[in-house]
């Protein structure tokens, strides 16, 4: 299962999690609706190349990445969307798409937006597109030890 890897390190360090499994969904506010979350308490794993470097940036369900502002926060010269054939082998036994913000686990740098902190609570995937993992910001900054900077912008409607 996927989320082994996570799991295992969440009980190695002692962090209260819950478990939420809901059917198949593929998008971030698909997955919020069905699982009953704010957009802005779901967390979703973007993967970028910054630099030419595969990182993460992580953010509310709700925002999108704007790659110029994450260009300039991170003081990067160059900030491109990975694609899934780029990124895919980082994470063996996940399904595409559904990785984990967990980069320290794979070796990747991960950029949290400073609006996702303001959660007392996120949830994420869990390596799979039915399964969710939730847990407090606060364990999870200390696990993972982002960047914290400004780089999600609003949905347009």
């Amino acid at each position: 299962m996927p989320a082994t890897k996570l799991k295992e390190f969440l009980d190695a360090n002692k962090v209260k999690y819950s478990v939420l499994t809901h059917s198949v969904a593929y998008t971030a506010q698909e997955i919020a609706s069905l699982v009953h979350i704010k957009g802005q308490e779901l967390a979703k794993t973007v993967m970028v190349k910054i630099d030419g470097k595969m990182a993460m940036a992580v953010l509310p369900a709700s925002r999108h990445v704007d790659l110029a502002l994450l260009k300039a926060s991170a003081r990067a010269k160059d900030v491109q969307l990975a694609t899934e054939t780029e990124f895919r082998s980082f994470f063996p036994g996940c399904e595409s798409g559904a990785m984990p913000p967990f980069g320290n686990l794979y070796d990747i740098p991960v950029f949290v937006d400073q609006t996702l902190s303001e959660d007392k609570q996120i949830a994420f995937n869990a390596g799979t597109h039915h399964e969710l993992i939730r847990l407090s910001y606060e364990d999870f900054a200390r696990l993972v030890r982002p960047k914290l900077i400004a780089f999600a912008a609003p949905v347009a409607a």
